[in-house]
């Protein structure tokens, strides 16, 4: 028995020593990295670090990015960008140990990352332990997690004050409980900036390619700012900063019968509040119009958000409201009573997709709008696979929708809100098969299955550390990591084998 306890705590000391080299190690790539920006808040976070990181790029700052959202992304410091490998598919807060790891072969200026903590606790340490920002940007507070972090939304807002920087910098655009955020963020020493969503024009939000709000755009001039990027650098840095795949959208199809339709794809809001905004933009925008359809996908595990999304029934006030997924009846129960618009039930997560999708499609009118909202997991990327089958709609409009600003303006990135843009079909040309990002194009990533393709770029990476490659005058500069002087890093390739988005991965 004296020996199975001599064994255990051996193994217990072996244990406690690879935590301290390990801690000792991770501290020690985060010194590489002098400016580190955390992202966190409930809704936008992903946009926010692509955009935070197209800023300070275009300010010649070598910048790494990670995002964790619709789809966990590494960002490159030439935009180029590649799924995150997780075994068996599970998320872990200390997958981030490794990101700054492999982050910190680049010797980059600044890294931006985005929170991948729900529990308050964890947030803390996600802070204090993992990234240790410099920076910190709480973007907003909503009614989301109220279940980890509520139950109100005060108490949301101190639980993600959690991830402030002790004595540093923290940036936000949230103003109803601003005087919250200001009480926290004064007992961590830490100098809190809340932005004017205003500050940014309509001209400067035309110049994106794709749809954002002015409260991202906001916070994004604000952190470059902190790392003295000028405004209009940082703007073009941002306009051509490539897009999450979760980005809000709009899709124009022509159904087998020949009907028009608009299709809002607006899973990514997935509280009331975000889901309100993202719809009511899209109407001011013209991107959508009446009649106007509704379909909510319910998930088991999220039967509170089900019925959340019934209840702003009334508030978008749709023509038909069309319910998928399981459990239905969570959203049905929510819609009010009062409310006088069809409700179509076309539940149940085993339904055959194609046939849920004809019977949807088949109770639209010949010309109409269709926002989905809820969570996109489950029946929904089904039903967005069906979607995509469809033959886009390329016809103009009788009478195009014209510029909702005062001003008629001309963005040269395929402007979505200016007069002269198509009509909301492709914000941007797609390539044949792209899974990686080029700085020097829009082109966004496939999200179909399938095997990952990967173009050859204009200029070539060195196999091994060392000086970058002369490359045309034209291309974009190349970022090849030297190796850090610490033995741990030199066993980690500079461009580690880029794994398969999707299928088998080895």
């Amino acid at each position: 028995m004296l020996f199975l306890y001599l064994v255990l705590l051996v193994c217990c000391a072996v244990l406690l020593v690879a935590g301290i080299v390990e801690q000792r190690r991770h501290f020690a790539a985060l010194e590489q990295i002098p400016t580190r920006v955390l992202v966190n808040g409930i809704r936008g976070k992903s946009s926010i670090t692509r955009l935070c990181a197209g800023a300070l790029r275009g300010g010649d700052l070598v910048t790494v990015a990670k995002t964790t959202g619709t789809a966990a992304r590494f960002i490159h410091p030439d935009a180029t960008e590649e799924p995150v490998y997780r075994k068996f598919g599970i998320a872990n807060v200390v997958e981030q140990i490794g990101i700054v790891r492999r982050a910190a072969t680049y010797r980059p200026d600044a890294l931006v990352i985005e929170c991948m903590a729900v529990m308050p606790a964890l947030q803390e340490v996600n802070q204090t332990k993992l990234i240790r920002s410099t920076i910190g940007v709480l973007c907003n507070v909503r009614e989301d997690h109220l279940a980890e972090m509520g139950p109100t939304l005060d108490d949301v807002a101190r639980s993600l004050s959690r991830s402030m920087p002790l004595g540093g910098v923290c940036v936000t655009a949230e103003q109803e409980r601003a005087h919250i955020l200001r009480e926290e963020a004064a007992r961590r020493n830490c100098e809190l900036i809340v932005v004017d969503p205003e500050s940014v024009t309509d001209e400067e939000l035309r110049g994106f390619s794709w749809f954002t709000f002015k409260e991202n755009v906001a916070i994004a001039l604000a952190v470059a700012e902190l790392l003295g990027v000028e405004r209009q650098t940082a703007l073009q840095g941002m306009w051509q900063a490539p897009p999450d795949p979760g980005v809000l959208s709009v899709e124009r199809y022509r159904t087998e019968d020949g009907k028009r339709l608009r299709f809002a794809n607006v899973f990514a809001a997935n509280d009331p509040e975000s889901t309100l905004m993202n719809v009511r933009q899209l109407e001011d925008l013209g991107a959508i119009n009446r009649p106007l359809n509704v379909v909510i996908n319910c998930r088991p595990d999220r039967v509170e958000r089900n019925g959340q999304m019934g209840q702003i029934v009334p508030d978008l006030d749709p023509d038909t409201v069309f319910l998928i997924g399981h459990p239905t009846k969570s959203a049905r129960d929510g819609i009010p009573a009062g409310w006088s618009g069809q409700v179509v039930d076309l539940g149940g997560d085993k339904r055959d997709p194609a046939a849920l999708t004809a019977e949807l499609l088949a109770g639209l009118g010949p010309d109409s709008s269709l926002v989905a909202i809820g969570n996109i997991h489950g029946q929904g990327e089904l039903f967005l696979d069906e979607l995509a089958r469809l033959a886009p709609d390329d016809e103009p409009d009788a009478e195009p929708y014209g510029d909702p600003y005062e001003e008629p303006y001309e963005a040269p990135h395929g402007d979505p809100y200016g007069a002269h843009a198509e009509p909301f079909g492709e914000p941007y040309e797609e390539p044949d098969a792209v899974t990686a990002y080029r700085p020097d194009t829009g082109h966004r990533p496939y999200d179909e299955p399938g095997p990952a393709y990967y173009p050859e770029p204009a200029y070539a990476r060195p196999a091994h550390p060392g000086p970058a490659y002369d490359g045309p005058a034209a291309a974009q500069p190349v970022y090849v990591p030297e190796p850090l002087p610490d033995s741990w890093f030199d066993a980690a390739p500079a461009r580690p084998q880029r794994p398969f988005p999707y299928g088998d991965q080895q």
